[in-house]
């Protein structure tokens, strides 16, 4: 009732709810449903996204397939040409696609050639007029590098905060919480929309998923992906538990009375 009125929930009640027992979690699905409703309404978005460039991440994060530190299958590939793009953009503009995304494995973005390069793929994008242009381009170290891609056409960055501050040195040491903080606080300074969520089957707590949701909520974050982990051979986390189907109902749920007003995706594509 206090979320329908229009006021928020403290991090101790959101602390009780996401230790709903089982048996009653339908009762907390119920109540994260009205909210949605009244919100959002009945309609799903979609988005899609390109590896824009695949393999060799400088990066440790454990989840990764395309870590450098990781010995996994995952392809490796330089950054995506024009046509390709444009291709898989036309393809997603068929299917219903609203927002369509250049994902890259690399540490972020400076200025130089690079980031030249990244504007003409955005303006390319904008000039076929078919799908919203957004990225994850990884880390953003300063206000010109946002303007850029803002100025380019960009509307909508994805940057993750994967877990909850505590949980996150467990997940990666080659950057830190504060950096990933920093990247959306220049994004947004630029005018881009924020998508940012996190990867539920890491090993986390329930209190460290409503640690991030809180997080979230404090960063101003537009759209929050919530993934649930893809076990992927050659990582570390190759041999974690999947988590059970409630769990991760109890979890989304929980995120939707903390953000009553953000659109919650579920992100991944992974059944």
């Amino acid at each position: 009732e206090k979320v329908m009125d229009g006021g928020e929930i403290t991090e101790e009640e959101a602390k009780k709810l996401i230790r709903t027992k089982d048996e009653d979690t339908m009762l907390l699905l119920a109540m994260a449903d009205k909210i949605r409703q009244k919100f959002n309404g009945n309609a799903v978005d979609f988005c899609a996204i390109i590896n824009a460039r695949s393999g060799h991440c400088q990066e440790n994060c454990k989840f990764c397939a395309q870590s450098s530190f990781h010995q996994t299958d995952s392809p490796r590939y330089g950054f995506v040409d024009p046509e390709p793009m444009l291709e898989a953009a036309e393809e997603a503009h068929r299917n219903g696609v609203t927002g369509f995304g250049l994902v890259a494995a690399w540490k972020g973005l400076s200025e130089g050639p690079m980031l030249d390069e990244v504007c003409q793929r955005f303006e390319e994008l904008k000039r076929q007029g078919k799908v919203r242009p957004d990225a994850s381009l990884g880390l953003i170290r300063s206000q010109r590098v946002a303007d850029r891609l803002k100025e380019a056409g960009e509307e909508c960055y994805n940057h993750n905060l994967e877990t909850s501050r505590r949980f996150f040195p467990e997940q990666c040491t080659t950057h830190t919480y504060d950096e990933r903080l920093q990247t959306i606080r220049h994004l947004k300074n630029a005018g881009i929309k924020i998508c940012s969520g996190g990867i539920l089957g890491l090993g986390e707590s329930r209190e460290d998923r409503v640690d991030l949701a809180f997080s979230l909520r404090e960063a101003g974050a537009d759209f929050v992906p919530i993934n649930v982990l893809n076990p992927i051979p050659g990582t570390p986390y190759e041999g974690n538990e999947p988590l059970s189907v409630l769990e991760i109902l109890k979890t989304i749920a929980c995120f939707r009375l903390i953000l009553p007003r953000q659109e919650i995706l579920l992100a991944g594509g992974r059944a």
